[in-house]
């Protein structure tokens, strides 16, 4: 049955369009290694940049053509028409994309009259020749051509016949997909719907009709979606929803949306399971941090926090999910808080394969109601969680116990700050003084307590901090007020979060530390 399903193809602009949302950049390695991701993936095109436009997308092509091996996308070349009044054979921007042999180039091209007459300040006629020879030219070079109708909906509101003939002229002269965009992201599902609708009677079966939204009305999605109702037949979009200004559309929700909910074939049979791990791989290759509530692939998707919730999902697994998360390759979570059930805690005991009475059980909601109470959050810090249901079984971390911790600041005569942290501590019969400096008193009780443990643990080597936050809880106390902190750690293969509160912010800087530490070390001896 799943050949039977109609294709829609998915054009990933992630390594262009994704590059410009503010605070984003990425190396040539960088984006190589996210075309990897996105051919794992399975997606159809990958664009790659423009090529000529600057030296990273220069080196980035030349690389591309020795160093990757695609086995299912295609990579994609992105550039313009030629100028006005300008010619084809010395157009800078037409040599580089033939020189760039991707094999498909996709051009943008002004389809909304107002561009046309004053952004580029030339005729109509002149507009649609412009297309018309670009696309001519490069097909003559054995490119398959895409085109982008910049600004194709808000062209069409106001001069429908003009955007059509911008389209035209790429079809008569061979481009093999129409690309309908909504540059400014102001269209509305309904008016997508209905003019890709009015595209698709026009030209039928003769070209592909494309879609590429931005989401500055939140509706890229959605809009996406709409397009493929009436016939559109490619998807492009970003990766996590990146994209200038608000984004581009999110192809980590569009793709699940259109393959589970709308039953099109959107990547190759057995990729979907995919999505999650490469949407995370793809947000820390390039610093991005994903938003936990994202659809399907945020750590929050299917997590559950009221016991009522939990305890029907014991029972029957889709009562409050609507798919199967596996199928995204994201999970079931049960997030453990004071308003924790007994079902919930020994769902994550199960998860952990620790046996719990029901006095033990009752032990962990007692326990977490009075810590949540002083300003613990374990929904935040799973870690923590993990280790203080382990100590409610008998457990107990005999890997280290300190006997004293002391830190130091110093003002210089510079007037700079120098801090000096010293951690006395036990590993097993050995006693072991550390003496460290650091960039403040956290760093400096890291590197002292971390000197201390790598004789007998070389593997603190591999755990390395990765996030530190502090929270005042109650402002009203000023400088007395209690502080939270959230430490967030990982060693290469896993990421984990702990949680110390306390009045005093060093204290609650050590609690989260030290559990750190002591789950780092529990994780890597198992």
């Amino acid at each position: 049955m799943s050949n039977q399903r109609e294709h829609v193809e998915i054009f990933d602009t992630t390594l262009r369009d994704g590059m410009q949302v503010e605070g984003v950049s990425a190396t040539v390695e960088d984006k190589l290694r996210i075309a990897e991701q996105l051919d794992l993936l399975g997606v159809t095109y990958i664009e790659g940049g423009w090529p000529g436009a600057n030296p990273k997308d220069i080196e980035f092509f030349a690389r591309a053509a020795v160093d990757l091996r695609l086995s299912t996308a295609r990579l994609v070349a992105f550039g313009s028409t030629r100028r006005p009044m300008g010619k084809v054979d010395d157009d800078p921007t037409l040599r580089n994309l033939v020189e760039a042999k991707t094999g498909a180039v996709c051009i943008v091209a002004k389809a909304w009259d107002y561009h046309v007459l004053n952004a580029l300040g030339t005729t109509l006629d002149e507009g649609e020749a412009m297309i018309a020879d670009s696309v001519e030219f490069l097909r003559a070079n054995g490119l398959r051509v895409m085109v982008d109708a910049e600004h194709f909906f808000d062209g069409y509101k106001r001069n429908p016949e003009f955007a059509m003939r911008a389209l035209e002229a790429a079809a008569v002269k061979g481009a093999s997909h129409l690309v309908l965009c909504d540059t400014n992201g102001g269209s509305l599902p309904h008016e997508v719907e209905s003019i890709v609708a009015v595209v698709k009677e026009h030209f039928r079966e003769d070209v592909t009709i494309a879609i590429h939204c931005h989401d500055d009305t939140g509706c890229a999605v959605a809009n996406a979606m709409a397009a493929v109702r009436s016939g559109a037949r490619q998807v492009q979009g970003c990766m996590n929803g990146l994209g200038e200004r608000t984004g581009n559309t999110n192809l980590t929700t569009v793709i699940p949306n259109l393959e589970v909910k709308m039953g099109f074939q959107c990547l190759p049979e057995g990729r979907l399971t995919r999505l999650t791990a490469v949407s995370h791989h793809i947000a820390e290759l390039l610093n991005r941090p994903l938003n936990p509530q994202a659809p399907y692939v945020g750590a929050s998707a299917f997590a559950h926090k009221a016991g009522l919730h939990v305890s029907a999902i014991r029972k029957a697994k889709d009562a409050y999910e609507h798919v199967d998360p596996e199928s995204v390759g994201n999970g079931t979570r049960f997030v453990v808080s004071e308003m924790a059930g007994k079902a919930t805690i020994q769902a994550k005991a199960e998860d952990l394969g620790l046996s719990m009475d029901g006095a033990v059980i009752n032990q962990v909601i007692d326990e977490l109601k009075r810590l949540e109470h002083e300003g613990f959050h374990f929904e935040a810090a799973d870690a923590s969680l993990e280790l203080l249901m382990r100590r409610a079984t008998g457990w107990k971390q005999e890997y280290f116990s300190v006997e004293s911790m002391r830190v130091i600041t110093d003002e210089l005569v510079s007037g700079q700050f120098t801090t000096e942290a010293t951690v006395r501590v036990w590993i097993g019969d050995e006693r072991s003084v550390r003496v460290a400096e650091g960039n403040g008193p956290v760093n400096a009780i890291d590197t002292a307590l971390r000197s201390a443990l790598r004789g007998s643990y070389p593997q603190v080597s591999r755990i390395h901090l990765t996030d530190y936050k502090v929270r005042i809880l109650d402002g009203a106390t000023a400088t007395g007020a209690v502080t939270r902190v959230l430490i967030d750690a990982t060693d290469g293969e896993r990421t984990w979060t702990t949680i110390g509160v306390s009045a005093n912010i060093i204290e609650a800087s050590w609690q989260a530390l030290a559990d750190s530490l002591v789950y780092g070390l529990l994780h890597a001896t198992k």
